[in-house]
């Protein structure tokens, strides 16, 4: 925790005598009705009310409002929670990457250079989520990386990539592979000793992007495609979707994993004994474990070696960026992450305020890591409790209340044992059901988080607390697009502002709604602090409530 940290009271208002909950209901923004709506097709009465009342506002949660470079980018979880914890606005991964390319810092840093040591000796791989939907990464980076590799020297450069239809289109694997191929065209033409080429590839949500250690065994099998070469084998990455595509309706997320090979049949880009392997997202949740699988000597999840016994590799690994700072994961990376300090957490541990954070395991980390900025492990173990509940190895449209009742148990137990002030919950199934573009287990996934906010809404009652609900982004908000009369499923985080609702049921009018022109998800924390009765720091973004 940061030394010297202190709040002041707030004159006149020393908040309620009960708790304070925040409840962030992942993915749930505010977009206009209709039957592509599934917030607003699901039955919400409880939702309805906040949000028709005098204490309702909407913030931005996209764009340079958590950090991002532009209004054309979807915000997301983890900048959401960063900006809902942090009080303040710092720039975030696509936004520090693109400066770090734009400058040259990137391949300045020892790690890029030892990285093409590698590459030159062998093979450079650049492993990564293959598409421009900026939330995880962005195509860009890749192609910039690989013509500064070619123009450093290296020769043999093999691209795996992971298909993602959830950041951006369904079904668009062959439209980015299309652009990768004609990038490795240029490249290869210009020198005839090189060979960059497309070596392996899968879905996002069936090989190596797991988080929160929800699902290792994906995480082994994108380990076993990259390194060891075990997959479907095609002549080209075009090949291996176009079959897949014929072979059933599945969306890029869930593509089965796939190796080229060549005439003979072997793979054309197996990772080697002292090979460079680069990981270009940016985003650090799903990039953590595939890093300590490459990264870490002792690693003990699964077994490292290949199905014909060929070992693991020691390779020299390096991430965009480091995903965990506290676990120092990786420990090679090629640009700096954001510092956040004094997050609002810091001020209450400051302050003994005793607090808690509820998830389930697939939005554990945000209430929690996120939230208190990119920080692994408690602030003050003895003022502070984390409930993580364990999230359901499934395709959550087969189970769209995900845990959200269980949460909701968890939560309300904790409130009733009257031991704490403040506390946070991730509602994750607008956003996790929404991912997989099915309209109605979305709209009941809406229609059950409704339910279980009454009993929060009641419990807040009986204790003489307040509730603050809001959402980090959209999703459920908009599940497809229509042009020309063709239907699209949309799986993509939304670009709509979010909730924010304050249910006080000792309100007498002593604050009301003052959001600022601008206000986003930064300005929730110091809105936070005031309803416990405190001023906000002089640098957080102001408060939309004024007294």
């Amino acid at each position: 925790m940061t030394p010297g940290l202190s709040l002041r009271t707030l004159p006149g208002f020393s908040g309620r005598p009960g708790p304070l909950l925040l409840v962030i209901a992942d993915g749930v923004g505010v977009a206009p009705p209709g039957p592509s709506n599934a917030v607003t097709e699901a039955d919400t009465p409880v939702l309805d009310q906040l949000c028709a009342g005098e204490l309702y506002t909407e913030l931005a949660a996209h764009g340079p409002a958590v950090g991002l470079p532009s209004d054309d980018d979807m915000g997301n979880s983890e900048v959401g929670h960063n900006a809902l914890g942090a009080g303040r606005i710092f720039a975030q991964g696509a936004k520090l990457v693109n400066a770090a390319i734009a400058t040259g810092a990137l391949f300045e840093s020892p790690v890029w250079n030892e990285a093409m040591a590698h590459g030159r000796a062998g093979t450079l791989h650049l492993l990564g989520l293959h598409s421009d939907g900026n939330v995880h990464s962005h195509t860009d980076h890749l192609y910039a990386m690989l013509r500064r590799a070619a123009a450093e020297g290296v020769t043999s450069a093999a691209v795996h990539i992971l298909h993602d239809g959830r950041d951006v289109a369904a079904r668009s694997a062959l439209h980015y592979i299309a652009a990768t191929e004609a990038v490795l065209a240029e490249i290869n033409a210009e020198a005839p000793t090189r060979n960059f080429r497309i070596a392996s590839g899968g879905g996002r949500m069936t090989i190596t992007m797991d988080r929160y250690g929800a699902d290792w065994p994906m995480v082994e099998r994108g380990y076993q495609c990259h390194v060891h070469g075990v997959g479907r084998p095609f002549e080209s990455a075009t090949a291996a979707v176009t079959a897949m595509y014929g072979e059933s309706t599945t969306g890029d997320q869930y593509l089965a994993q796939f190796v080229v090979v060549d005439d003979d049949g072997a793979p054309v880009g197996r990772v080697n004994h002292g090979d460079a392997v680069l990981l270009f997202n940016f985003r650090g949740d799903r990039a953590i474990e595939i890093s300590r699988a490459f990264e870490e000597p002792d690693f003990a999840v699964f077994d490292r070696t290949g199905p014909d016994g060929r070992p693991g590799p020691t390779v020299f690994f390096a991430g965009m960026l480091q995903y965990d700072g506290d676990a120092l994961v990786p420990k090679q990376y090629l640009v700096e992450p954001p510092t956040i300090e004094r997050t609002i957490s810091e001020y209450l541990c400051a302050e003994g305020v005793h607090s808690f954070a509820v998830s389930e395991t697939q939005k554990f980390g945000h209430v929690t890591y996120f939230w208190n900025g990119n920080r692994s492990g408690y602030i003050d173990r003895t003022l502070e409790t984390y409930v993580e509940i364990p999230s359901d190895n499934v395709e959550f449209d087969t189970t769209p209340a995900m845990k959200v009742r269980e949460i909701t148990d968890a939560v309300i137990d904790l409130l009733r044992s009257g031991e704490y002030k403040f506390g946070r919950l991730n509602f994750p199934s607008g956003d996790m059901v929404g991912h997989t573009g099915n309209l109605g287990a979305t709209i009941e996934a809406v229609d059950i988080l409704d339910e279980c906010m009454r009993r929060l809404v009641d419990v807040i009652r009986e204790l003489d607390g307040v509730l603050v609900f809001t959402a980090d982004h959209g999703n459920a908000d908009i599940m497809y697009t229509e042009s020309d009369g063709v239907r699209s499923v949309k799986t993509s985080h939304t670009l709509s502002p979010v909730p924010f609702a304050i249910y006080d049921p000792n309100y007498d009018g002593e604050y009301h709604m003052a959001p600022p022109a601008d206000a986003g998800l930064s300005n929730v924390a110091a809105t936070l602090l005031n309803l416990l009765g405190y001023e906000a720091p002089p640098d957080y973004r102001q408060s939309v409530i004024e007294f």
